[in-house]
């Protein structure tokens, strides 16, 4: 695989400066380990730090690493060869969440197999980032605003994650939300003035070769991918939600709180979801409103839909990038793709 000149290798064991973003409920050990294989950052998606989830995940995981080590040794003969796959596997968690339920983040820390990094999205996070320094293990944080860097450099991040609002999932709702275009290169600039040793991850809309090398080239250190890894054979989400995306351009996606209100999830201001624009979305997006106020048929209309693998009334998780996405092929497949293409781009512009 064509290497990528990148600081990011100087804090993390990788050989691409991509990350898996983690997503909750989708970015399992599968998912993580094919990332991490292919030379990126797997992070598990802990989201709302379901503790049973993310053991048998976050133990899956570490289970498949292991199975490769194995494959090796029987290859080469070798009785103490060791997999870089293992150092590449990390974790993520919602910020907001952990303030009702830490217990997943307490587990994690308590594994023989500590993670290459641990990401907080969405909150302060610097009430646990301090048990994690005790561990020496990275600390990622993603911020939607420049005015958000400097509290979370303060709470112990090595690397800050810049998520536009092109980003699928949850992300700044659009009256505050940043395009990744502008928000990066500004976010890079603050650094080289205040924190030049902090690193930068772009996230929103990096589907492909062309949006990491647009990415660098705007000053980020890599990129943080969701929807396009969302979109693999390994990710948890159901076959016929993948296909959807596949079928959906970028324009076919939006931004509200109607998938939270239907899921009983209280995120915070200024936070929603972005995801396709079904028929459950138009139904309630100009009626916030009146469905936090007689949820329950909605919300029985939705979960049906879910059961049926309906999206038109379930929901679908991706961001502006599906309009880029056009297959369903391994992780693996999708970070050498874009690895090369980026180089290719890179050696292109020199």
């Amino acid at each position: 695989m064509s290497v990528i000149t990148s600081r990011l290798y100087q804090t993390l064991p990788l050989t691409t400066p991509l990350v898996l973003a983690p997503m909750a409920g989708a970015a399992g050990g599968a998912l993580a380990v094919a990332c991490a294989r292919a030379g990126a950052l797997g992070l598990i998606g802990g989201g709302y730090g379901d503790l049973e989830w993310v053991k048998v995940e976050y133990a899956k995981a570490f289970a498949l690493a292991t199975e490769s080590i194995d494959t090796v040794a029987a290859v080469s003969s070798l009785t103490n060869t060791t997999s870089p796959t293992r150092t590449r596997l990390g974790i993520g968690f919602i910020t907001w969440r952990l303030d009702t339920d830490a217990s997943a983040l307490d587990w994690v820390l308590d594994q023989a197999h500590k993670p290459a990094a641990m990401m907080f999205s969405f909150g302060n996070p610097a009430r646990y980032t301090q048990r994690v320094q005790q561990h020496h293990i990275p600390i990622i944080c993603q911020a939607q605003r420049v005015d958000q860097v400097s509290q979370l450099i303060d709470a112990g991040a090595q690397i800050i994650v810049a998520q536009g609002g092109e980003a699928g999932g949850h992300g700044m709702r659009s009256d505050q939300a940043r395009g990744t275009f502008t928000l990066v290169p500004e976010i890079a600039d603050w650094l080289a003035k205040h924190s030049p040793n902090t690193l930068l991850l772009a996230a929103g809309g990096i589907a492909d070769g062309r949006g990491l090398a647009a990415a660098m080239m705007l000053g980020a250190d890599g990129g943080l991918v969701g929807s396009r890894l969302w979109v693999t054979q390994e990710c948890l989400a159901p076959v016929a939600a993948l296909q959807q995306a596949v079928n959906a351009k970028g324009d076919d996606t939006a931004r509200s709180s109607v998938f939270d209100v239907l899921r009983h999830l209280e995120w915070p201001e200024p936070y929603d979801f972005r995801a396709l624009r079904n028929d459950t979305h138009r139904q309630w997006e100009q009626k916030i409103h009146q469905l936090r106020q007689h949820p329950e048929a909605a919300r029985k209309n939705y979960l049906e839909g879910v059961a049926q693998q309906d999206f038109t009334r379930a929901h679908v998780t991706v961001g502006e990038a599906t309009g880029l996405i056009h297959d369903i092929p391994s992780a693996t497949a999708v970070i050498e793709s874009m690895t090369h293409q980026a180089r290719a781009l890179q050696i292109r512009a020199k």
